[in-house]
């Protein structure tokens, strides 16, 4: 029952829990001001970040089986008695989530290393000790940080399908640090960029938050990075 327990929890949107505590008046908007039409596009809202949710954990081969998934849930969500014994398909559903995960994790990981290959073949792509790629786009003046050093940035970090997961532009807030709190990646990165020089930075995952999911970040994830150096800080 606990893997069951764990499962529905994985079904849940990431976005959605990741976004409440940053909506507190969300919660306090009071039912009755909510009009039937923008009801219905939450709730749709809701159920299309659900079924991308799925997506990203179930491998459905066709229409049958969304056809099949749907209605599931659709007597679950009308109350209705199910159409099958739910205790005897409980661990083929699990079965189902560890199966699919395998495969979908392969075929990540191997997406992963074809953008990587592909990426380290562009004009201009400098690999570091560490493994990290940069192209940089705009070269800059003055001197190089030191792995100590403190720096101000601008950057957008995405992952290889350009899912955006964080960015100090749509902050519109300069980002300071030293080159000792940030990830490998960046230590290595920002070393070889000046004031006023811009580079695309391709981390590998060991680089990066290696098996550690962190927010929107899966495990074991290659990120890309839209780093502007803006300048070395006091």
């Amino acid at each position: 029952m606990k893997k069951l327990v764990l499962l529905a929890l994985l079904i849940l949107p990431a976005a959605v829990m990741a976004q409440q505590a940053a909506q507190p008046a969300a919660a306090e908007a009071q039912p009755e001001m909510q009009s039937v039409a923008e009801r219905n596009k939450m709730l749709y809202s809701l159920g299309f970040l659900l079924g991308d949710n799925l997506k990203r954990q179930l491998i459905l081969d066709n229409e049958d089986d969304y056809k099949a998934l749907s209605q599931g849930m659709r007597d679950s969500l009308l109350n209705k008695k199910s159409q099958t014994n739910l205790d005897e398909y409980k661990p083929a559903i699990i079965q189902k989530y560890q199966n699919d995960a395998k495969t979908i994790s392969a075929k990540r990981e191997a997406d992963q290393q074809e953008y990587m290959a592909n990426f380290k073949k562009e004009k201009g792509v400098k690999t570091l000790d560490n493994g990290t790629m940069m192209k940089l786009s705009r070269a800059g003046k003055g001197k190089t940080p030191k792995a100590d050093s403190t720096v101000k940035v601008h950057y957008t970090g995405t992952l290889i399908d350009g899912t955006k997961f964080d960015s100090s532009r749509d902050r519109n807030e300069v980002f300071e640090t030293k080159l000792t709190d940030v990830i490998p990646c960046w230590t290595k990165a920002l070393q070889q960029m000046k004031p006023g020089s811009r580079a695309k930075v391709v981390c590998p995952a060991d680089t990066a938050y290696g098996n550690r999911p962190v927010g929107q970040i899966p495990p074991n994830s290659v990120l890309v990075f839209d780093i502007e150096m803006l300048e070395m800080g006091a």
